[in-house]
């Protein structure tokens, strides 16, 4: 009797063993699919980067101040999240079809930031793919509070960072 409750005992936590080693080997695709309803439409690094060169476009920080002081992608503006304000936005860009990318640290609170845009009418909004943890692992610039380039990348939580490779993960 004691061999079959230590044998059903090691299944049971060979099983939470392997259940927790697959949650923690989802790939960015099935984060973000899990969390994102993908109702406003990725943009790659490598795209925006591409197209910062070639044209105007508006990059907004949906992130919170500490970790946009932390880092941030040049030129971003921050918004914020818990303090976003569609009513500011909509009294500094007049044109609703102005090309508008937001980011976050993967890219799951600026879908939301990005909902709210599309919300009050602007029609050319992108969230950018794996936010600015992609952004650092493709080894772009990310810029500090004071405007120098940094290797510092604010990561939220232990458990959103896992996605940041490139850079010095700051959590504070």
């Amino acid at each position: 009797m004691h061999y079959i409750k230590m044998t059903r005992l090691f299944s049971f936590i060979l099983l939470i063993f392997v259940a927790s080693s697959t949650f923690g080997q989802r790939s960015l695709d099935d984060v973000l699919r899990l969390y994102n309803s993908q109702s406003v439409p990725y943009i790659s690094v490598e795209e925006l980067k591409m197209r910062q060169i070639h044209e105007t476009i508006v990059v907004l920080d949906t992130r919170e101040w500490k970790e946009f002081e932390v880092s941030h992608i040049p030129d971003a503006h921050f918004v914020g999240y818990s303090t976003f304000s569609s009513e500011e936005i909509t009294a500094v860009i007049h044109d609703r079809e102005t090309p508008i990318v937001v980011y976050c640290s993967l890219g799951v609170r600026s879908e939301v930031i990005g909902e709210k845009l599309k919300k009050v009418g602007f029609t050319n909004v992108h969230n950018l793919y794996g936010g600015i943890f992609e952004w650092k692992n493709h080894e772009y610039v990310v810029l500090d509070q004071d405007g120098n380039a940094t290797e510092n990348v604010h990561i939220a939580s232990n458990a959103w960072g896992k996605w940041l490779h490139k850079g010095i993960k700051v959590n504070n």
